[in-house]
């Protein structure tokens, strides 16, 4: 286990980084994030298959990601078989988290089929789970497949918030504009058309303000949405042109959390009250920002493809403010 020293001094380890040189480091990472929280600062309990049982006050849920269910490429040519190894891995967890979290793109070309094989697998972990669209979940006519499976009792496009011991959560929608899909895919070529901005839009920008209300600025705020929130790399769609009006709603809260996917790798970023996080995927990898002409799925040698798919845990201890954060790969 691992403390990170906060503005009140070390704790129990002196030689531990500090929380924000760990933060900043941007590393393949992955099959889980465990996240959790003790004195204020968030603390690392390891892989997902060495966590230990939690404090019975605290609040753990697990990110899983970019399953891409019915992409069949070299790359990864048995996508069901890495989701399903991930689902395997959270029920043999010694404790049981709270919920699933998953941020989108849960098929690859939103097929019937694929939906039913995601859920089939997915519904193995026996937990509740809190869905956003990814692009590649949005595909069909009308874009009905989604809406019908997850969409039944949010707004406008599919957004939500719930809350969970004491922490508010907010499943953002960045993938649509207006009420429409936005096309940031090229339905020839998922993954392959690089340039366009994840949006939220007034209407859901208009809605975040007003969930809001009524909370207090000590209340931790969790929002995860597909696109990156933040300016990752704009170039290639790696943003949400409107993300920075959404934050700015929440600049009076003491903890925000933001998890995201799309980009099929572990960053993270803290700026003042706002940790930043994006999950791999547990389908195949994506190349870092700017080292490709474009992102898209990225071949490895078939034995290093689990030490770059995975999956993210997170932990909240009850009263306090941040949460730890464990990515957790198939393979270390």
């Amino acid at each position: 286990m691992n403390h990170f020293e906060n503005g009140d001094g070390p704790r129990d380890n002196k030689d531990a980084p500090s929380r924000r040189k760990l933060l900043e480091c941007m590393t393949w990472a992955g099959t889980g994030v465990l996240w959790t929280i003790a004195g204020g600062v968030p603390y690392s309990l390891g892989l997902l298959g060495e966590a230990k049982a939690q404090e019975t006050n605290a609040l753990s849920f697990l990110q899983i990601s970019d399953s891409h269910i019915g992409f069949a490429k070299p790359v990864n040519p048995n996508v069901k078989g890495t989701l399903e190894e991930a689902i395997d891995r959270i029920i043999a967890m010694p404790v049981k988290p709270s919920f699933l979290i998953h941020t989108g793109d849960i098929t690859h070309l939103s097929k019937p089929a694929e939906f039913d094989d995601a859920a089939q697998i997915i519904s193995r972990a026996q937990l509740e789970v809190h869905y956003v669209p990814g692009e590649h979940d949005v595909l069909d006519p009308g874009v009905t497949l989604y809406r019908e499976r997850y969409g039944r009792g949010t707004k406008g496009a599919g957004w939500y918030s719930f809350d969970a011991n004491g922490v508010h959560f907010m499943g953002l929608v960045n993938v649509f504009s207006g009420g429409r899909f936005m096309g940031l895919v090229d339905t020839a070529n998922p993954g392959g058309k690089a340039g366009g901005l994840g949006v939220l839009g007034p209407e859901q920008l208009a809605w975040i303000e007003d969930d809001l209300k009524g909370h207090a600025d000590s209340t931790p705020i969790v929002v995860f949405a597909h696109i990156p929130l933040w300016s990752v790399y704009p170039a290639w769609g790696w943003s949400t042109d409107d993300g920075a009006r959404a934050l700015g709603h929440l600049k009076r809260f003491g903890s925000v959390t933001v998890l995201n996917g799309h980009i099929h790798q572990v960053m993270q970023k803290v700026e003042g009250n706002v940790t930043f996080h994006t999950a791999l995927s547990t389908a195949y990898p994506q190349p870092a920002p700017g080292t490709a002409p474009k992102p898209g799925p990225m071949k490895v040698p078939p034995d290093k493809l689990r030490t770059v798919i995975g999956t993210t845990s997170v932990t909240f201890k009850r009263g306090e403010q941040r949460p730890a954060i464990v990515d957790s790969p198939f393979q270390s």
